[in-house]
């Protein structure tokens, strides 16, 4: 990567780069998770924080590890279609419960979870090891099943 170039992007930008809604980024500024500068009323990411965010390396920053060893980060969104309020809230309480048991790994995930009413839809936003992400996503992909009801168009379903 060229170390001379420094690209921002908007807060739209970044969002749709991340398939979220605007407010949930400007969440993640206000809050910290991302880093932006202000340019009058808007504000501007550099691709190094957006690459941060989404757990790309940044040029010439080494990432951490025992003894000098590489680290190893997944992103993964995950966008699930036809999921009510009620089954989306059970979900994050699940999602954000497993990312927080003890692993027995010195880097915990790190989980987002945005609910859109009116489109019945959820994304998720999984960072964090390769093993402990895959195991959330196969976690989350059982809880999905279809004998648990939970994606039903936005209606919540009930057990017979």
């Amino acid at each position: 990567m060229e170390s001379g170039e420094r690209e921002l992007y908007s807060i739209g930008e970044v969002a749709e780069r991340l398939g979220l809604h605007v407010r949930t980024v400007r969440n993640y500024v206000r809050d910290g998770r991302l880093k932006a500068v202000r340019i009058g009323k808007q504000y501007r990411i550099s691709r190094e924080d957006f690459e941060a965010l989404t757990a790309h390396p940044a040029s010439g920053t080494p990432s951490g590890g025992e003894g000098g060893r590489g680290h190893l980060e997944v992103s993964s969104i995950v966008q699930i279609d036809g999921i009510g309020p009620e089954a989306a809230h059970r979900l994050t309480t699940l999602v954000t419960a497993s990312a927080q048991s003890p692993r027995g790994t010195p880097d915990p995930l790190r989980v987002q979870t945005v609910h859109d009413r009116e489109r019945a839809r959820m994304k998720i936003v999984v960072l964090g090891g390769a093993a402990v992400t895959a195991e959330l996503l196969h976690l989350i992909d059982g809880v999905l099943g279809p004998e648990n009801g939970m994606l039903d168009g936005g209606r919540e379903g009930h057990r017979a």
